[in-house]
Protein backbone atom coordinates (compact mmCIF):
# COMPACT_ATOMS: atom_id res chain seq x y z
CA UNK A 1 0.00 0.00 0.00
CA UNK A 2 1.47 3.29 -0.77
CA UNK A 3 1.52 6.37 1.19
CA UNK A 4 0.32 10.00 0.18
CA UNK A 5 2.26 12.45 -0.14
CA UNK A 6 1.07 13.71 2.93
CA UNK A 7 1.91 11.01 5.44
CA UNK A 8 5.21 12.27 6.53
CA UNK A 9 4.36 15.49 6.96
CA UNK A 10 3.92 14.71 10.72
CA UNK A 11 7.68 13.58 11.08
CA UNK A 12 9.30 16.82 9.52
CA UNK A 13 6.95 19.07 12.32
CA UNK A 14 8.97 22.12 13.76
CA UNK A 15 11.34 20.72 16.44
CA UNK A 16 10.30 21.55 20.12
CA UNK A 17 12.00 24.26 22.23
CA UNK A 18 12.94 23.15 26.00
CA UNK A 19 12.09 26.33 27.93
CA UNK A 20 10.13 28.57 30.10
CA UNK A 21 6.04 29.31 29.25
CA UNK A 22 5.53 31.71 32.11
CA UNK A 23 7.36 32.20 35.75
CA UNK A 24 5.51 33.50 38.77
CA UNK A 25 7.35 34.74 41.58
CA UNK A 26 6.73 33.30 45.00
CA UNK A 27 9.59 34.98 47.09
CA UNK A 28 11.84 37.83 46.86
CA UNK A 29 14.95 37.72 49.72
CA UNK A 30 17.91 39.59 50.09
CA UNK A 31 20.09 37.48 48.43
CA UNK A 32 18.00 35.34 46.26
CA UNK A 33 14.58 35.05 44.52
CA UNK A 34 12.11 31.70 44.40
CA UNK A 35 9.89 31.67 41.38
CA UNK A 36 7.65 28.75 40.10
CA UNK A 37 8.11 28.22 36.52
CA UNK A 38 5.98 26.27 34.09
CA UNK A 39 8.34 25.01 31.64
CA UNK A 40 8.39 22.79 28.41
CA UNK A 41 10.72 20.21 28.48
CA UNK A 42 12.46 18.46 25.71
CA UNK A 43 10.45 15.91 24.43
CA UNK A 44 7.22 18.31 24.39
CA UNK A 45 5.88 17.61 27.80
CA UNK A 46 4.91 20.66 30.06
CA UNK A 47 5.37 21.00 34.06
CA UNK A 48 6.62 22.93 37.18
CA UNK A 49 9.88 23.52 38.59
CA UNK A 50 10.94 25.83 41.90
CA UNK A 51 13.60 28.21 40.39
CA UNK A 52 16.11 29.90 42.60
CA UNK A 53 17.05 33.43 41.32
CA UNK A 54 20.12 34.34 42.09
CA UNK A 55 22.19 37.37 40.39
CA UNK A 56 25.48 35.20 40.15
CA UNK A 57 29.35 35.98 41.91
CA UNK A 58 33.00 35.77 40.86
CA UNK A 59 35.43 34.00 42.90
CA UNK A 60 39.11 33.52 42.61
CA UNK A 61 42.24 31.33 43.33
CA UNK A 62 45.04 34.00 44.86
CA UNK A 63 48.45 32.50 44.32
CA UNK A 64 51.03 34.42 46.90
CA UNK A 65 53.89 32.86 44.92
CA UNK A 66 54.19 33.24 41.01
CA UNK A 67 51.89 29.87 39.92
CA UNK A 68 54.76 28.23 37.71
CA UNK A 69 57.44 28.11 40.96
CA UNK A 70 57.98 24.58 42.39
CA UNK A 71 54.63 24.07 44.32
CA UNK A 72 53.78 28.12 44.75
CA UNK A 73 51.28 29.25 47.43
CA UNK A 74 48.17 30.04 47.98
CA UNK A 75 45.73 31.99 50.16
CA UNK A 76 42.89 30.49 51.16
CA UNK A 77 39.60 31.07 53.72
CA UNK A 78 38.78 29.19 56.43
CA UNK A 79 35.44 30.61 56.85
CA UNK A 80 31.93 29.44 59.27
CA UNK A 81 29.21 28.25 57.02
CA UNK A 82 25.84 28.31 58.72
CA UNK A 83 24.34 25.78 56.05
CA UNK A 84 26.73 23.20 56.43
CA UNK A 85 27.14 23.95 60.29
CA UNK A 86 31.10 24.48 60.00
CA UNK A 87 34.31 25.90 58.97
CA UNK A 88 34.92 25.48 55.04
CA UNK A 89 37.72 25.60 53.05
CA UNK A 90 36.92 28.12 50.28
CA UNK A 91 38.41 31.16 47.68
CA UNK A 92 37.64 34.39 48.32
CA UNK A 93 33.70 34.87 47.08
CA UNK A 94 30.77 37.01 46.33
CA UNK A 95 27.82 37.93 44.77
CA UNK A 96 27.93 40.46 41.75
CA UNK A 97 26.37 43.85 42.52
CA UNK A 98 23.96 44.78 39.59
CA UNK A 99 25.80 45.48 36.33
CA UNK A 100 28.96 45.01 38.04
CA UNK A 101 31.89 43.44 35.99
CA UNK A 102 32.42 40.06 36.72
CA UNK A 103 36.44 40.50 36.99
CA UNK A 104 35.81 43.88 39.22
CA UNK A 105 33.95 41.78 41.23
CA UNK A 106 36.55 39.16 41.74
CA UNK A 107 39.33 42.38 42.42
CA UNK A 108 36.81 43.69 44.77
CA UNK A 109 35.81 39.84 47.01
CA UNK A 110 40.02 39.53 46.52
CA UNK A 111 40.32 43.10 48.59
CA UNK A 112 37.91 42.74 51.50
CA UNK A 113 38.24 39.09 52.22
CA UNK A 114 41.93 39.20 52.09
CA UNK A 115 43.23 42.46 52.11
CA UNK A 116 45.01 41.86 49.23
CA UNK A 117 45.17 43.79 45.88
CA UNK A 118 46.16 41.90 42.66
CA UNK A 119 48.30 42.98 40.55
CA UNK A 120 46.95 40.37 37.62
CA UNK A 121 43.41 38.99 37.27
CA UNK A 122 42.54 36.71 34.94
CA UNK A 123 39.83 34.66 34.19
CA UNK A 124 39.60 30.60 34.61
CA UNK A 125 35.95 29.52 33.75
CA UNK A 126 32.31 29.94 34.62
CA UNK A 127 30.23 27.20 36.04
CA UNK A 128 27.01 26.62 37.13
CA UNK A 129 26.77 25.53 40.95
CA UNK A 130 23.59 23.49 40.89
CA UNK A 131 21.86 23.90 37.73
CA UNK A 132 19.43 21.62 39.04
CA UNK A 133 16.94 24.10 40.86
CA UNK A 134 19.63 27.49 40.32
CA UNK A 135 20.76 29.67 37.85
CA UNK A 136 23.50 30.97 39.71
CA UNK A 137 26.47 31.04 38.34
CA UNK A 138 29.94 31.99 39.07
CA UNK A 139 32.60 33.30 37.51
CA UNK A 140 36.18 31.81 38.47
CA UNK A 141 39.42 33.97 38.30
CA UNK A 142 43.19 33.82 39.51
CA UNK A 143 44.94 36.24 41.03
CA UNK A 144 49.21 36.95 40.85
CA UNK A 145 51.44 39.89 42.26
CA UNK A 146 49.84 39.81 45.39
CA UNK A 147 49.86 42.38 47.82
CA UNK A 148 48.70 43.12 51.56
CA UNK A 149 46.51 45.35 52.80
CA UNK A 150 43.68 45.97 55.15
CA UNK A 151 40.55 43.60 54.87
CA UNK A 152 36.82 44.55 55.04
CA UNK A 153 34.50 41.87 56.42
CA UNK A 154 30.96 41.94 56.68
CA UNK A 155 28.85 41.74 59.77
CA UNK A 156 28.43 38.28 59.22
CA UNK A 157 31.62 37.31 57.47
CA UNK A 158 33.53 35.22 60.04
CA UNK A 159 36.60 33.96 58.37
CA UNK A 160 40.75 33.18 58.82
CA UNK A 161 43.68 33.38 56.36
CA UNK A 162 45.69 30.26 55.66
CA UNK A 163 48.69 30.09 53.49
CA UNK A 164 48.85 26.48 51.43
CA UNK A 165 51.03 25.03 49.33
CA UNK A 166 49.62 24.22 45.49
CA UNK A 167 50.26 20.54 47.03
CA UNK A 168 48.92 20.78 49.94
CA UNK A 169 45.59 22.12 48.96
CA UNK A 170 45.59 19.64 45.86
CA UNK A 171 45.47 16.46 49.30
CA UNK A 172 42.96 18.25 50.78
CA UNK A 173 41.09 18.20 47.91
CA UNK A 174 41.60 14.72 47.67
CA UNK A 175 41.07 14.18 51.59
CA UNK A 176 37.56 15.67 51.12
CA UNK A 177 38.80 18.55 53.68
CA UNK A 178 37.97 21.16 51.01
CA UNK A 179 34.31 20.36 50.44
CA UNK A 180 33.19 24.09 48.82
CA UNK A 181 32.46 22.97 45.05
CA UNK A 182 33.74 26.25 43.76
CA UNK A 183 37.33 26.05 45.68
CA UNK A 184 37.93 22.84 44.39
CA UNK A 185 37.01 23.33 40.90
CA UNK A 186 38.72 26.83 41.02
CA UNK A 187 42.28 25.29 42.37
CA UNK A 188 41.69 22.28 40.01
CA UNK A 189 41.81 24.36 36.92
CA UNK A 190 44.15 26.46 38.24
CA UNK A 191 46.39 23.79 38.95
CA UNK A 192 46.02 22.06 35.81
CA UNK A 193 45.89 24.60 33.16
CA UNK A 194 47.65 27.63 34.93
CA UNK A 195 50.05 26.69 37.50
CA UNK A 196 53.52 24.84 37.33
CA UNK A 197 53.50 25.08 32.97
Amino acid sequence: MSASPNDDSKDRSAPIVPGKISTKRVHTGRIISLDTDTVRFPDGSVGEMDMIRHPGASAIVPFLTEPDSKDPELLLIKQYRYAAEQYLYEIPAGRLDAGEDPAHCASRELREETGCSAERIDFLLTMFTTPGFTDERIHLFMATGLERGETAHEADEFMTLETVRLSRALQLIELGEIRDAKTALGILFAARFRAQS
